[in-house]
């Protein structure tokens, strides 16, 4: 059975890492048997980054490779149906969530506005975790941000990019139904991965405000929630 790795949760979703939470999403919509171990150490990890998969002995890393894999192999029609033109809008919106990616990070790791609650969380959540191995992930995280970029940028200004990119989001995705109608596609699993990192975080950034701000937004999120059979965070299972 294939086997995704992947980062811890947090915040009562099945993972803290967008990414992560992306392929899950795609491979329940997919109906693809798979089972979930949480690791923190992705140093094991094709090109040392989580979330990769171990399927039939092969380990493949990057989610959107993960996805191609699992759609040849198992013959996913989740996307069967697509124009090429709703494709090339996939894969837009794909590099967009791709900026976001970093702003995201950005404010949990080097926003010092959020961060102490960020580790607290994290403490909270996974007592394995010591505050010293969160303080050497901080500024390996910042030394990353750095060499991309958007660590030489002021938090606001960071802050304003994700908020462009979210911009975007809320005016793609509809009042009701999904991206391409009425049914989920691997877009959709992309875009729960981020929204609902941000949406169930419980801390208040400007990103969090922007999305409960926005009901497509928080409805599409919730849709792609529920499909899942997720509880929802705070409730009884």
């Amino acid at each position: 059975m294939l086997t995704l790795y992947s980062y811890p949760t947090l915040f009562g979703v099945a993972d803290n890492n967008a990414y992560g939470l992306k392929v899950f999403a795609f491979l329940k919509l997919a109906g693809v048997p798979f089972r979930h171990e949480h690791i923190f150490d992705a140093a094991a990890a094709p090109r040392a980054q989580l979330p990769y998969i171990e399927d039939d002995g092969e380990a493949i890393g990057d989610s959107d490779a993960i996805i191609a894999h699992a759609m040849r192999k198992y013959g996913v029609a989740l996307d069967s149906a697509l124009t090429q033109s709703q494709r090339d809008t996939d894969l837009l919106v794909t590099r967009m969530l791709d900026d976001l990616y970093w702003v995201m990070s950005y404010s949990r790791w080097k926003d010092e506005r959020y961060w102490t609650a960020f580790r607290d969380a994290l403490l909270r959540e996974h007592p394995v975790l010591t505050e010293d191995a969160l303080r050497n992930a901080k500024e390996f995280n910042e030394q990353r941000y750095y060499f991309q970029g958007i660590g030489r940028y002021e938090p606001d200004a960071a802050m304003a990019r994700g908020l462009a990119d979210l911009g975007v989001l809320a005016r793609l995705v509809p009042p009701d139904g999904f991206i391409h109608g009425k049914s989920p596609t691997s877009i959709d699993a992309g875009i729960y991965g981020f929204i609902a990192n941000i949406f169930f975080y419980d801390i208040d950034t400007p990103l969090k405000t922007f999305v409960v701000a926005h009901d497509n937004l928080v409805r599409h999120c919730r849709a792609i929630h529920a499909t899942l059979g997720m509880a929802l965070p705070g409730s009884n299972p």
